[in-house]
């Protein structure tokens, strides 16, 4: 007798939590590169990407990366009453590795630094740098504990500068064969 009153109970139990999903949060938020991106009173806007295989003009001095130097050139508009933190930023891949700013910005012009503060009302504008391979990437601008808003790179905006080769004018052509 039980059992017809408990089956019954137990269905619409189980029919009841099928059809519950579970709270993930506000979903993550993509923006277009140059698009203003704001995230609570800061606004963010990916003006530049460009992609460098060293950092300063001499050879015996300049920086070499482990892949390519990503050099992101932000701005940040403040458009709260008080001065605010400017947090950290993340490159992210398609597959999800993640690379996290260098904190050495010796050799990149107008480079923000790694503490940076922007005053009530007012633009902070320079860049920032990776060491990353050159692939398509997501600037993500929260943290991981935040629901993510990132900003789309792809490689198309992004402008590398390749190192041109010095060739030697006295060396003999490969494919000359000495007949004239």
């Amino acid at each position: 007798m039980r059992l017809r009153f408990l089956l019954p109970a137990l269905i619409a139990f189980g029919l009841s939590a099928c059809g519950k999903t579970e709270d993930k949060g506000p979903a993550a938020q993509l923006f277009n590169a140059g698009e203003k991106v704001k995230i609570g009173n800061l606004i963010y806007s990916l003006v530049d990407t460009e992609i460098v295989q060293r950092l300063g003009d001499d050879p015996t001095t300049a920086r070499t990366p482990e892949n390519r130097f990503i050099i992101l050139h932000l701005t940040v508009f403040n458009s709260g009453n008080d001065e605010q933190p400017i947090p950290g930023v993340t490159l992210v891949s398609d597959s999800g590795q993640t690379y996290n700013e260098l904190s050495d910005g010796s050799g990149v012009q107008d480079w923000m630094g790694m503490v940076r503060k922007v005053a009530a009302n007012q633009t902070e504008s320079g860049t920032i740098v990776f060491d990353a391979p050159t692939k398509h990437y997501r600037v993500r601008l929260t943290d991981e504990f935040s629901p993510d808003i990132s900003i789309d790179m792809p490689v198309t905006f992004m402008h590398e500068q390749l190192e041109h080769m010095k060739t030697q004018t006295d060396a003999p052509d490969p494919f000359a064969t000495g007949k004239k």
